[in-house]
C-alpha cells in the first residue's frame, strides 16, 4: 500500500513549485501545500537574494517567517520538502518549515532543483537542518521519489 505523502515545497521562481506539481500529479492521493514569504522577503534579482539567504544562514538577520497552513503533520507517512538549492543550502524558509515539524514521527524526503552542481552540500545541510527528523533520502528533480512512497 503507497504510503500517505504530502508534498510542501518552497519555490523562488517557479521551478521547484513545477517539479512539486509534477511529483504530486505522479503520487496518486498525495496533499500537495505551498511555503511563502512576505513578497518583501527577498530580492527579484538572484544574486541579492542569495547575499540575503547568506546572512540568514549565519545567524545575522533572522530566518524568513514562512507563511502556510495549518497542516496536521501526523496524518502523512511521507513528507517530501521540496527546495531550490541557494549557496549549497535548501532555501531559507526550509529551515521554519523543518522547525515546525520537529515533533514529526513519519519520514522524510528532500527533492531539489538547482541551477549549480553543489549537491552534496545541499544534502549534508537538509539533514542537518532535519535533525531529529527520519530523513530516508535527498535528490534533484524527482528520480527517486517512486522509492520513497514505496
Amino acid at each position: 500500500m503507497a504510503k500517505k505523502t504530502l508534498i510542501i515545497y518552497y519555490s523562488w521562481e517557479g521551478n521547484t513549485k513545477n517539479m512539486a506539481k509534477k511529483i504530486n500529479s505522479e503520487i496518486e492521493g498525495s496533499d500537495l501545500k505551498e511555503v511563502t514569504v512576505s513578497p518583501d522577503t527577498f530580492d527579484s534579482d538572484m544574486y541579492k537574494t542569495n547575499d540575503i539567504a547568506l546572512d540568514q544562514i549565519q545567524g545575522k538577520t533572522p530566518y524568513p517567517e514562512i507563511q502556510m497552513e495549518d497542516i496536521d503533520f501526523s496524518k502523512y507517512d511521507l513528507v517530501l520538502v521540496g527546495s531550490p538549492v541557494w549557496s549549497g543550502y535548501p532555501a531559507t524558509p526550509i529551515k521554519p518549515l523543518l522547525d515546525k515539524m520537529k515533533n514529526y514521527r513519519g519520514e522524510i524526503a528532500s527533492f531539489f532543483t538547482s541551477a549549480g552542481t553543489n549537491h552534496k552540500a545541499y544534502i549534508s545541510h537538509f539533514k542537518e537542518w532535519a535533525n531529529g527528523l527520519d530523513v530516508i533520502g535527498v535528490a534533484r528533480d524527482d528520480s527517486e521519489v517512486n522509492d520513497w512512497v514505496k
